[in-house]
């Protein structure tokens, strides 16, 4: 089977003017045979996510009238307004919506559901869609739209920005991208109003971005980012966030944005395998976006000079938003238009820069997570997740049942480029049950093609071995397709074992239940409420390559050696030296320092291609 919404990267998309031209083109036509006399531009079968939707199809007919002066336009553009303007704006207090401060407000707002009482937990987000859609619809329809029209549209904006800002909690589902989406709104509409009016809404905004969404970042794998549904990062929602922080840097100038989406697009490039998969997050593990990231990773990916548009988005949505039946809807159409708007290409060269959280070279990468264990490991086109055994997640040495990779204590890390060859050490202290300290180094080699990875203890008791990843998912083309195969060498003993009990936590990658399904049927919640990363950590077992021991090894060590993406045979040899232990494979030799490091306690790393 093939996962559901990881298919081609966004760069993929072309993105000259003469494609976004033929887009826009394509979204008129639509638009013009759906349009109803009442001026309704809605999808037919939407029913949820619509309160802001007519309007973005008419901020699509604004942006093509200004680019074409196509006729047909300014009269469709006029019954789109009108229509939001007169069926699509509610003021009368949602029956059961949890999250204002002040009833009967009298201020306007959009619904996520028409009907009244209907989900209500959704209209503070569509009303910060709409406001994106009528402020984009301010900035490009003035000849057409009369100024009656205009003067209520600019007046409605405002309300929705109050309601937003006064009236409810801010931000009330913790959602970073729809935080700042907000602000956006406000600096872009702050434009539109008298001028002290203006700076008011214009100091709110970035009053709000400080106090509310900057203050409250949350740091993973060294970087501070906006919080996403409770957690740091969300594989949908992260891009999206950062098309967000660009659109504000763009219309602010302001250089907190710009630092801020930096940050956010440096730690996506590490996290982010060469092939552009990624997994996790604390509302969707495998949902990706589409063209709602494009504004983001195209624009911060040229500030930091990294390819971030092999992110592998949605491209069922890699123009706009879509129904089941592949039409146009309206949903998150002030992306698009801001896409359109922006002269900025794609940066397709990757950083060369080392990066503590990832290993890359060539068609290799290895992402690590907070603690410096792997995250997800791709060679040779596919991608392993860690593995878990008795409750335990993580790529490392087992003994007896325990992972030996949670650190008690600091993590040293050193980065190499040497003849070609890119390589990681990694040094942890860790306790065992038997609350002894010991050191795993664990060596990560790569050039370009395969992955060796060495990993290296005091000598343990009883039976032990290595961890060595859940092979998940491999490239088929443009789609990424389930796997439960390996193009795994192991220099001692190599299994690749099944849970023997079935049961949702016993997550075995020859069936078709995906990870992120597996991680929502483990959560507290409903799908797309729960948190799939805290669902996944409850699983007690997975597929898992088992390596054993290396032979040859030192009498006090025990050696670990497996190679990832390439077939044969794979028979390093060691030596402990008082320098340090050496590695020789039929690649390269290596030497790694001793446990206890230089005088700085920093470990030592030598290496040199054979």
């Amino acid at each position: 089977m093939h996962l559901p919404r990881q298919l081609g990267p966004l760069h993929d998309l072309p993105d000259t003017p003469e494609a976004y031209g033929a887009v826009l083109a394509d979204v008129v036509e639509q638009a013009l045979a759906r349009l109803t006399p009442e001026g309704n531009l809605e999808h037919p079968d939407c029913v949820d996510d619509v309160g802001d939707t007519s309007l973005g199809v008419t901020s699509l007919l604004a942006l093509a009238w200004q680019r074409t002066k196509d006729p047909r336009l300014p009269e469709a553009v006029r019954r789109g307004l009108r229509f939001h303007l007169r069926e699509r704006v509610f003021t009368q207090d949602n029956p059961g919506y949890p999250n204002l401060r002040r009833r009967g407000s009298g201020l306007p707002y959009a619904r996520y559901v028409l009907e009244d009482g209907a989900h209500p937990i959704g209209d503070w987000p569509s009303t910060v869609w709409a406001l994106l859609q009528a402020v984009n619809i301010l900035g490009t329809a003035d000849p057409i739209v009369p100024d009656e029209d205009r003067r209520e549209l600019v007046e409605l904006a405002h309300g929705y920005w109050l309601w937003l800002t006064d009236a409810t909690f801010f931000n009330p589902q913790e959602a970073g991208n729809q935080a700042i989406g907000c602000v956006v709104g406000g600096l872009m509409l702050a434009d539109h109003l008298p001028a002290e009016e203006g700076e008011s809404v214009r100091a709110r905004a970035m009053s709000l971005y400080a106090g509310e969404i900057r203050a409250r970042r949350v740091r993973d794998r060294g970087a501070l980012l906006p919080p996403e549904h409770g957690g740091a990062y969300d594989n949908n929602y992260g891009p999206i966030s950062l098309s967000f922080l660009a659109q504000a840097h763009k219309v602010s100038g302001e250089p907190v944005f710009a630092e801020d989406g930096d940050a956010l697009a440096r730690y996506l490039d590490a996290r982010l395998t060469v092939g552009g998969f990624d997994i996790g997050g604390p509302r969707y593990s495998e949902q990706h976006s589409g063209f709602e990231a494009v504004l983001g990773l195209r624009h911060f990916g040229r500030r930091i000079g990294a390819d971030l548009g092999r992110y592998r988005g949605d491209t069922r949505w890699g123009r706009h938003a879509v129904g089941p039946d592949g039409a146009l809807d309206g949903h998150f159409a002030f992306m698009l238009v801001w896409q359109i708007q922006d002269a900025t290409r794609w940066h397709r060269t990757p950083s060369r820069n080392p990066v503590r959280h990832q290993l890359r070279a060539g068609t290799v990468s290895v992402a690590f997570d907070q603690r410096m264990t792997p995250s997800l490991v791709e060679a040779a086109g596919t991608y392993y997740l860690p593995a878990a055994v008795n409750r335990q997640h993580g790529f490392g040495p087992v003994v007896d049942g325990f992972l030996l990779s949670r650190p008690m204590g600091e993590v040293r890390v050193r980065d190499l480029e040497s003849d070609g060859l890119s390589a990681k050490l990694v040094t942890k202290p860790v306790v065992g049950r038997d609350h002894v300290l010991r050191h795993v180094r664990s060596l990560y080699v790569t050039d370009g093609v395969s992955l060796w990875t060495t990993v290296a203890v005091e000598r343990l008791d009883g039976t032990p071995y290595l961890l060595a990843g859940l092979p998940y998912a491999t490239d088929d083309g443009d789609r990424v397709r389930r796997t439960a195969e390996a193009a795994v060498t192991s220099a001692g003993p190599l299994t690749l074992t099944h849970p023997r009990v079935d049961g949702v936590d016993h997550f075995d990658a020859r069936s078709e239940t995906t990870q992120e399904l597996a991680a929502f049927a483990l959560a507290a919640d409903p799908r797309g409420y729960g948190n799939p990363d805290e669902g996944w950590r409850h699983l007690v077992a997975s597929t898992a390559l088992e390596a054993g021991p290396a032979p040859g090894a030192p009498q006090d060590l025990h050696v670990f050696a497996v190679r990832y993406g390439s077939p044969g045979p794979l028979a390093p040899t060691f030596a402990d030296t008082p320098a340090g232990l050496t590695i020789r494979t039929e690649a390269f030799t290596a030497l790694i320092g001793n446990p206890a490091g230089d005088d700085r306690g920093e470990p030592a790393l030598e290496l040199r291609r054979r």
